[in-house]
């Protein structure tokens, strides 16, 4: 019951993820004492993107556009499918099936560190050769997730409301897997004795 409890409010978890950014990276600079954040949604970019892009232009940066990113498009879709999952799950009551949902999750953060992380080096390495600031040798790339200085910019890369709702269902499903498991493990022993 507790299992099927916890995967309700994983599936919550999903959906309510996508009202919330999943991700920000906070600028910080003498010229911006009030800082400035950039916030990735499931589904778009948000936050100071007009004055991120300008000051990107200087340094030959691309500007940012929602558009300009498939996974905006998918990713609505990828945290629906997982939420309608767990709510699946809670019918099928299968213990190989929530550790299979629960890999198959593991795999996607995998891939998606990954995509972000060639997404920041693309945009941090990229840079027009025409800018009109250029620092030999320096790219941009901010963090894949903590502290980087950057010029007279500090980057902080960090979660957001929504990437600790997706945190927590990851957390809550590797919860279930182990109480499943290790319960099943009990139920071995004591009927071997």
């Amino acid at each position: 019951m507790l299992s099927r409890v916890l995967l309700l409010i994983v599936a919550s978890l999903f959906v309510g993820s996508l009202f919330f950014p999943m991700w920000r990276i906070e600028l910080e600079a003498p010229q911006y004492p009030e800082g400035l954040v950039l916030q990735l949604f499931a589904n778009k970019i948000g936050g100071d993107v007009e004055i991120i892009n300008g000051l990107n232009h200087y340094i030959g940066m691309a500007t940012l556009h929602t558009e300009n990113f498939f996974e905006f498009t998918i990713l609505p879709y990828v945290f629906g499918g997982f939420a309608l999952i767990s709510l699946v799950l809670i019918f099928i009551a299968k213990r190989k099936a929530v550790l299979a949902f629960f890999t198959s999750y593991i795999v996607f953060v995998v891939l998606a560190a990954i995509d972000f992380y060639r997404w920041n080096y693309e945009y941090g390495h990229n840079l027009d050769p025409n800018a009109a600031i250029k620092v030999p040798g320096m790219a941009y790339q901010p963090p894949l997730i903590g502290y980087k200085q950057l010029l007279n910019f500090g980057a902080y890369s960090i979660p957001d409301v929504g990437g600790w709702m997706l945190t927590a269902a990851g957390l809550f499903l590797f919860f279930i897997v182990f109480k499943e498991y290790n319960f099943l493990r009990k139920n071995y022993e004591k009927s071997s004795d």
